[in-house]
């Protein structure tokens, strides 16, 4: 029986990076793009953001890591961290204090809920990647998401990016709206009864996205 294909949507500027070369060689198909957060998205939940050793110190020291770190909870339900080199190097980069680094660490996993791995070279970092991009797309049937990118999009691209913004509608439920009701204007629309038919999304989803839709705007302020 033929194995499903994975895909990874690999940021353009990590086309250079060896690992992509070894994913590519591993048989996964690699989509190349602008992503506006994170370098490697491997289903519509999980996005890698990957640091070496000494950029990790460097994104602390100016003040990128945690703008990343908010970025990349923003737009994904479970963003990574990979941290790759020899750790042992970590307190030697710069002149860091060693609490800052572990503060650091430590404010990535418990403020911002990102988990943090650690590889000791690009291989290495190739085998998590694969690895996890199988458990999302094949174990998990997870999709890869269009909400991480940032390149030039089709019409039919662009309302499933619509789509995919209402509430617990992924890219595989916002492709059976669109076969079902044809454009966004008529999802937006649809009757909470015809919404609970389209498969799997039931009445608690359908609830959700019609309060999203029919409750008027309020702030807070």
């Amino acid at each position: 029986m033929e194995q499903p294909e994975i895909k990874i949507i690999v940021d353009f500027r990590e086309l250079r990076n060896p690992l992509t070369k070894l994913l590519f060689e591993k048989g996964i198909k690699i989509d190349s793009q602008r992503l506006e957060v994170g370098d490697f998205i491997l289903s519509d939940h999980v996005v890698i953001e990957l640091k070496k050793v000494p950029d990790f110190v460097n994104s602390l020291v100016d003040g990128r890591l945690f703008v990343q770190a908010k970025e990349l909870r923003r737009n994904f339900d479970k963003p990574l961290y990979i941290i790759e080199g020899n750790l042992d190097d970590i307190f030697e980069v710069r002149n860091v204090a060693p609490n800052a680094i572990r503060a650091a660490l430590v404010s990535l996993m418990l403020d911002y809920q990102i988990p943090i791995l650690f590889s000791s070279d690009f291989e290495d970092t190739a085998e998590m990647l694969a690895l996890i991009a199988k458990r999302e797309q094949i174990d998990n049937k997870k999709e890869i998401s269009l909400r991480g990118s940032r390149r030039a999009w089709s019409l039919a691209e662009q309302q499933q990016f619509l789509v995919e913004g209402l509430p617990l509608v992924g890219p595989g439920m916002a492709k059976a709206l669109l076969k079902k009701f044809k454009t966004p204007r008529k999802i937006f629309n649809a009757k909470h009864e015809k919404l609970q038919k389209v498969p799997k999304l039931g009445p608690k989803k359908a609830d959700i996205i019609r309060k999203l839709l029919d409750e008027e705007y309020k702030t807070e302020d």
